[in-house]
């Protein structure tokens, strides 16, 4: 099939992409990478009236380190993280992640801001941020705030953002030496999108813990009984898997997903999980 027809408007600066964006609120869509966008117009899952292409903003593509976090613009590419032009504050996660998402022509166009806003229940950068207690400055013409990257994503394709709204950095904070961490990524095959992901965060240095779970059937949820059942072993044992498998029916419960899973699926979720934590305890 073949999109709809649309006005193609490519901005020379992010004030006149947000004016654009602002004037044709709800009828326009955001083009960076177009990696989903590209073939959700060809489906004709996506009718704008307007592409807004904001895909060669330099502002955009800006990363340094300030205030003791990584400052990312929206529209840094994974390949960008993958080949190190962008600081690793994560003690490697953010290069492993890269690296697994898709396949490389993908990857050298795919923005992570894109990858937050499409919100995909099986994307991978969602999770991440959410483990790594990332916030996300959004910005329009009307205001401009800040949001934790756990607050973003309200259900499958679907955001906190306004119709006039983007997304304008990523904030990561500096992981100390304290930080251990564990990404486990179960698919069809490798660049696939995943059936199951688990990443999880033991920061010792600010005794914090956290557990994000997602996959195809299921968006980005947080896993606290799950996180502190992990957080609370100080090395790995096989002897462990059934109190995270305990923890972890606790946690769906809360969310409301254990009665909706198959076996297969809560046996990959299971499996995810407790190699995630597995990598996170022997790191």
């Amino acid at each position: 099939m073949k999109p709809v027809k649309f006005a193609y408007e490519r901005p020379g600066s992010l004030d006149e992409a947000l004016r654009l964006l602002a004037e044709h609120a709800g009828r326009a869509r955001l083009l960076a990478g177009g990696q989903s966008l590209g073939p959700m117009l060809n489906l004709r899952l996506a009718t704008p009236e307007m592409i807004i292409d904001i895909g060669r903003l330099g502002e955009l593509q800006r990363a340094e380190t300030a205030d003791g976090a990584l400052v990312m613009g929206a529209g840094v590419c994974h390949a960008d993280v993958e080949d190190g032009r962008v600081p690793d504050v994560a003690r490697g996660l953010l290069g492993r992640v890269a690296a697994g998402i898709a396949y490389r022509a993908v990857r050298n166009r795919g923005t992570i801001g894109g990858s937050l806003a499409h919100a995909d229940p099986a994307a991978d950068w969602p999770p991440v941020m959410m483990a790594l207690g990332a916030e996300l400055d959004l910005r329009s013409t009307r205001r401009r705030r800040r949001i934790a990257a756990t607050e973003l994503i309200t259900g499958v394709l679907s955001t906190v953002l306004e119709p006039d709204e983007m997304i304008e950095t990523i904030r990561i904070p500096h992981a100390g030496p304290g930080l251990r961490w564990g990404h486990y990524k179960i698919s069809a095959k490798p660049g696939d999108f995943a059936d199951s992901l688990t990443v999880v965060v033991i920061d010792r240095d600010r005794d914090e813990a956290r557990v994000v779970l997602a996959g195809r059937s299921q968006t980005p949820v947080l896993l606290p009984d799950t996180a502190r059942a992990i957080a609370g072993m100080l090395a790995w044992s096989s002897d462990q898997s059934s109190a995270i498998s305990a923890a972890l029916n606790a946690d769906l419960s809360r969310h409301g997903i254990t009665p909706s899973l198959s076996p297969h699926d809560r046996a990959i979720h299971l499996a995810s999980v407790t190699r995630a934590a597995r990598e996170a305890l022997t790191s």
